[in-house]
């Protein structure tokens, strides 16, 4: 597929859905991270036209663009790494197998540090959406509070792929535990939200 940002809506949608190996959940979840992180950058502008004396405000839109555009670039680093992994699996089986295992195993290291940036980012957008929907303009509470909901779920999804890609060759992994955890905090700034603001 072409680049996240080269292609429209319906065409990245109809890639995802088809039988392709790529994109995957870690470009989905790269993209649902950047599209969060713009909603946060929207209720953002709002709450600095609202007060327009916040510096705390400007940076948080700030910090939201850029996360948003490096979503888009991780939804793309994401698809080539697994495209790594997917050329060590072509490597041949003998005589000696043990440089395609370690080939593999390469791979999917390399492959982790995309979605564990993305968990990093989209725990950022998420604390970004809550402190906009408590204190932001109240206008934009359902986009402050939907760009947490989804980026819980990129960081929940970004996290499981962190896991799944390490915890054969090294179940101790660190990153794996750092994802989990990052994802958990993810959520519950969700769960506040909606428990606060899910059933007026």
């Amino acid at each position: 597929m072409q680049s996240v940002a080269s292609v429209s809506v319906r065409e990245f949608v109809d890639a995802a859905s088809s039988d392709a190996p790529a994109p995957g959940g870690g470009a989905v979840s790269g993209v649902a991270a950047a599209l969060a992180a713009a909603l946060a950058g929207m209720a953002g502008r709002y709450a600095v036209k609202r007060s327009p004396e916040s510096d705390s405000f400007r940076r948080l839109v700030e910090r939201a663009d850029a996360i948003a555009a490096r979503g888009v670039v991780l939804a793309d680093e994401d698809a080539a790494a697994y495209s790594g992994y997917l050329e060590a699996t072509r490597l041949p089986r003998e005589p000696n197998p043990e440089p395609r295992r370690q080939a593999m195993r390469a791979a999917l290291d390399a492959a982790s540090e995309v979605p564990l940036e993305l968990t990093r980012l989209a725990v950022e957008v998420a604390a970004a959406g809550e402190e906009l929907a408590t204190s932001g303009n109240p206008n934009l509470l359902a986009d402050a509070c939907s760009a947490t909901f989804l980026a819980a779920g990129a960081a929940s999804g970004a996290a499981l792929m962190v896991s799944e890609n390490l915890r054969r060759s090294n179940p101790e992994d660190p990153r794996i535990a750092e994802s989990a955890r990052l994802a958990a905090e993810a959520r519950a700034a969700a769960e506040r939200l909606v428990a606060r603001f899910g059933h007026r």
